[in-house]
């Protein structure tokens, strides 16, 4: 009888975090800093079984079905990209996702990280993991910033640059900040030329767009996220803007932006890249299950450092 994976011993695992952003969204494309926190209540796993048997990939948790549909896609990509063959692989590989796909959350680049992180287990990997995974995370998005690989593979809150070497930083505390899911996946890819379009048909606006986003940036850098209540609203409101000049914000979004404010968030904003996918909302309590629907609560996920 084949032993099942729950009762075996892996012989290499790992874990990759999810992300969320807090300003600098698109503008990072362009020469603009990013800054990003893990988000470690929602992850990838990758647990790696060595036998002597032809190579396979068993996948479990949330978004199973999507996972299954693009894995091995996935995989020989980066097969091509270290010029080795499926048939060079053995034993099982398990990925458990605890991470939803199409909700600017980063989980292609938790996978993207995860395998990146494998194939140098195994030692088929000589090159620089960041460029290797950014090289995989663009099967999804076609043209990636590189920042959700840069914080699922470093696990820090950092400031993310293009082509520059990554800012980390620690905090002791931020002010109430939750995750929720609009409802509505986001195709990064889509949003990525959607704002190409809007930079070749308004240059001029769009250069002030951007340069609305790096100030957002900068001011929280510059005040080292030490700000009033007030302070907080109005930044997370600009750099709001930035995504509803670029009209990334869909009616189901607008929507669920207003059943939380009517519920008490102080501001929101999109984090990621836009369309849907999940907001950030700021608060100065608690949310209470009464101020909220049933399933809406029930989705409030805490901004953990």
């Amino acid at each position: 009888m084949v032993e099942s994976f729950e009762s075996q011993k892996s012989d290499w695992t790992v874990q990759v975090p999810g992300k969320w952003i807090l300003a600098g969204e698109h503008a990072v494309l362009r020469g603009s800093q990013a800054i990003v926190f893990p988000l470690k209540s929602r992850f990838l796993s990758l647990s790696y079984f060595k036998k002597d048997s032809e190579f396979t990939i068993d996948i479990a948790g949330l978004c199973a079905s999507d996972l299954d549909m693009i894995i091995w896609s996935v995989v020989e990509r980066a097969l091509g990209e270290l010029a080795i063959k499926r048939t060079d692989l053995k034993g099982d590989l398990k990925i458990y996702s605890h991470i939803q796909f199409g909700a600017g959350m980063g989980a292609s680049a938790t996978l993207a990280v995860g395998l990146t992180l494998f194939f140098q287990h195994l030692g088929h990997l000589k090159t620089d993991p960041f460029l290797f995974a950014k090289k995989i995370e663009d099967l999804f998005h076609g043209e990636s910033s590189g920042v959700d690989v840069a914080v699922a593979l470093h696990q820090k809150p950092m400031i993310f640059e293009k082509a520059k070497d990554n800012i980390f930083f620690d905090l002791k505390k931020l002010p109430l900040l939750y995750l929720t899911y609009t409802g509505q996946r986001g195709v990064t890819k889509d949003c990525v030329n959607k704002v190409k379009d809007f930079i070749s048909e308004k240059p001029l606006e769009a250069i002030k767009v951007d340069e609305r986003m790096k100030k957002v940036v900068q001011n929280f850098i510059t005040a080292g996220f030490e700000w009033t209540e007030q302070e907080w609203i109005e930044h997370l409101n600009l750099a709001q803007s930035c995504f509803q000049s670029w009209d990334l914000v869909p009616t189901v979004v607008e929507q669920h932006m207003n059943k939380l404010k009517k519920a008490g968030a102080l501001a929101c904003k999109l984090t990621g890249s836009g369309s849907g996918g999940y907001v950030l909302s700021l608060w100065n309590h608690k949310p209470a299950e009464a101020e909220l629907s049933a399933d809406l609560y029930a989705e409030l996920i805490p901004v953990f450092i």
